[in-house]
């Protein structure tokens, strides 16, 4: 196949002045960096403030002291090595800790780190805990990206998980079909393999990050229409973030196109207050105020969209923020409270569920469920806390 080449180090970037790379240097020692040459095409580079340079080229940003590694407490969902199990119908197999492209916004940074484990290369521990657990219908393969692996490697997963009667749903996790979506379309294996396992009673759904219309190139409607074709449901989801896409208009035109290519607008998310991720941060209220008037120039079809945050307590939908008051619901609930409604003050400068007063009413501090596991919180903490 013609793939792209990648380049990992910020110096081969011809795009970039000396000066640029070399002030870029300290944050790629920090926060890992990759990317491909058909993605850099898709940069205007004469517009510092173009949407696609600010997802994958890093910025100074980044080294501020911000949030935490693991905002949304995963470490307590872990069960077996690579496997998370939060919500009862849905495990997850963290089967990978290499994207096609290293987002700067990524929720999942701390995996890029050299300090932390939590891809496994043998998914056997996650796949037993699953075929133990009537109760999970849905496996989410994530990571990292789960198009990154080979397809043999993928067909040996996916092959193991229709062995399981009831994992009724396989999902791809990957932003491959705008990274390089010559991945898919050129990979006749792959599209072999989906179309051998994903069945009317039984489907493949392809999780697609897709964050700006301008990732939408022929080449990404080509990547669409195999996976369709191969009979994988398509859908999208991509959190609202600063200076990239929260223009309602860039919003609108996002989810008309994503409409018009037969993609299921899923969700909108609330940006995660993760360590390095200041730079693309909106209030609650400049979020919602975004996606509604980005909605109100779309169809049903776009308007299909749910803002939401993933919470530790789960995903929890926005459904408006008025008068300083923000209307929420459970739309997923680590605790079995789904459907929750909650009304709460919200500050103009609240970002995150935790910035309401009085949230804590409404949720408790998670267990860890592998009680072994260091998550990345505690790791990093104990590494880079002063020796006394």
């Amino acid at each position: 196949m013609a793939q792209p080449k990648y380049i990992m180090n910020i110096e081969k970037v011809p795009h970039l002045s000396d000066e640029e790379k070399e002030n870029l240097k300290q944050i790629t020692e920090k926060f890992v960096f990759r990317v491909n040459e058909y993605y850099l095409g898709l940069i205007d580079w004469g517009d510092p403030e173009d949407p696609i340079r600010k997802l994958v080229i890093p910025n100074e940003g980044e080294l501020e002291e911000y949030g935490r590694w693991d905002a949304s407490d995963e470490d307590t969902n872990y069960v077996v090595p690579g496997c998370q199990h939060k919500y009862d119908e849905t495990a997850l197999l963290i089967v990978s800790e290499v994207c096609g492209a290293y987002c700067r916004y990524c929720f999942r940074k701390r995996l890029f780190r050299n300090d932390i484990k939590e891809a496994m290369s043998d998914v056997q521990p996650g796949i037993e805990y699953i075929k133990n657990h009537p109760e999970i219908s849905n496996v989410l393969l994530t990571g990292g990206d789960s198009l990154i692996l080979a397809t043999k490697k993928l067909r040996g997963i996916i092959e193991q998980l229709r062995d399981i009667p009831h994992v009724k749903v396989i999902r791809l996790g990957s932003k491959m079909p705008v990274f390089n979506p010559m991945r898919i379309y050129e990979d006749q294996a792959l599209l072999d393999l989906i179309s051998e396992y994903s069945k009317p009673e039984q489907r493949i759904y392809v999780m697609a990050h897709i964050n700006h219309p301008n990732e939408i190139t022929p080449e990404a409607i080509r990547g669409f229409d195999a996976l369709h074709q191969a009979g994988a449901i398509v859908v999208n989801q991509t959190p609202v973030l600063r200076g990239i896409n929260d223009d309602p208009d860039d919003l609108a035109e996002l989810l008309d196109r994503l409409s018009w290519a037969g993609v299921t607008p899923y969700y909108f998310f609330i940006n995660r207050p993760v360590a390095g991720n200041n730079d693309f941060v909106l209030t609650l209220k400049e979020a919602y105020d975004a996606v509604e008037k980005a909605k109100a120039k779309t169809s049903g079809l776009g308007k299909r969209v749910r803002l939401s945050m993933s919470h530790t307590s789960g995903k929890i939908e926005i459904l408006a923020i008025e008068d300083g008051k923000a209307y929420l619901k459970y739309h997923q609930s680590r605790d079995a409270e789904y459907g929750k409604f909650m009304v709460l003050d919200c500050p103009e400068d609240a970002t995150w569920f935790d910035d309401l007063p009085g949230n804590d009413a409404h949720w408790n501090a998670p267990k860890k469920k592998w009680e072994d596991f260091e998550g990345a919180n505690q790791k990093i903490a104990e590494k880079e806390s002063p020796q006394l």
